[in-house]
C-alpha cells in the first residue's frame, strides 16, 4: 500500500446544527464542487435522507455498537446505511466527554461500522491540560491501543483517523501546522508498529478550527491527509474552499 493511495479527505461535522434549507443549499452549491478530495457531510441523522449524495457522501455523527433491541434513541449502523450513510464519526471528543464514551466503546463502534461496510471516522485527541503536561503521545497512544486491541489490520485499513486537539475545537485556537504534523506523524508511527502498509495507507485528518485561510498550510503537511471540519462546514462557500485546499 502506498502513500499515493491516501486520497485527500474532507468531512464536515454539522454537530447539532442545520435545517432542510441548509441541506438544499449544500445540494445546490456542492453539485459542481471542483475538488480532488473525497468530500463528506456529517449532518444530524434526521436530514440524511434529503441530501443528493451524487456529488458528495454523507455520514452520521454517531452510531450504536449494537444491532437492534430495546435501546431507546439509538440508531444501528444498518439503519444509517439504509439512510445513505457511507461514513460515521465515532469517538468525537464531545461524545467522549458529554456521554462518557470510553475508548473501548469507540473501538466497538468502529468495528461494527467496518463490518457493515461503513467507514468510521475515528476521533482521537487531547485536552489543553494533557498538552500542557506534555502527555500528548501517552494519552493519544492509549486511545489508539483500544483500536489496535479490538480490530484487525484489515479492519483498521478501512478506517479514517481524525486527530482533534480538544483545546482547538470551537475555541478559535488552532494547532500550528508543525504541531498538527507532529501528532499526525506520531499516530502514523504508532500504527507502523502494527503493520507498515497499514500506516502508509491510513488517512489521518486534522480537526481543530480549520478555516479557509489556514486549510492549505495544514493540509500541506506530510502526514495530514485532510480535515474534519466543524463550524466552517456550516457555510457552503467556506466548506468548498477548504475542500479545494485539499487538492
Amino acid at each position: 500500500m502506498s502513500e499515493n493511495l491516501r486520497k485527500p479527505f474532507v468531512a464536515g461535522n454539522w454537530k447539532m446544527n442545520g435545517n432542510l434549507a441548509l441541506v438544499a443549499e449544500f445540494n445546490q452549491k456542492l453539485a459542481d464542487v471542483n475538488a480532488s478530495a473525497e468530500v463528506v457531510v456529517c449532518a444530524p441523522s434526521l436530514f440524511l435522507h434529503a441530501f443528493d449524495k451524487d456529488s458528495f457522501s454523507v455520514g452520521t455523527q454517531n452510531v450504536s455498537h449494537l444491532d437492534n433491541g430495546a435501546h431507546t434513541g439509538e440508531l444501528s449502523v444498518d439503519m444509517l446505511k439504509e439512510a445513505g450513510c457511507k461514513y460515521a464519526i465515532v469517538g468525537h471528543s464531545e461524545r467522549r466527554e458529554d456521554q462518557g464514551e470510553s475508548s473501548e466503546l469507540v473501538a466497538l463502534k468502529a468495528k461494527k461500522c467496518v463490518a457493515a461496510g461503513v467507514t468510521p471516522i475515528i476521533c482521537v485527541g487531547e485536552s489543553l491540560e494533557i498538552r500542557e503536561a506534555d502527555n500528548v503521545e501517552s494519552f493519544v497512544g492509549e486511545q489508539l491501543d483500544a483500536l489496535i486491541n479490538a480490530m484487525s489490520v484489515d479492519e483498521l485499513c478501512k478506517t479514517v483517523i481524525a486527530y482533534e486537539p480538544i483545546w482547538a475545537i470551537g475555541t478559535g485556537k488552532t494547532a500550528s501546522p508543525e504541531q498538527a504534523q507532529e501528532v499526525h506523524e506520531f499516530i502514523r508511527g504508532y500504527f507502523s508498529k502494527v503493520d507498515s502498509q497499514l500506516a502508509q495507507g491510513l488517512r489521518i485528518v486534522y480537526g481543530g478550527s480549520v478555516k479557509p485561510d489556514n486549510a492549505k498550510t495544514l493540509f500541506a503537511q506530510n502526514d495530514v491527509d485532510g480535515g474534519l471540519i466543524g463550524g466552517a462546514s456550516l457555510k457552503a462557500e467556506d466548506f468548498i474552499s477548504i475542500c479545494q485546499a485539499a487538492n
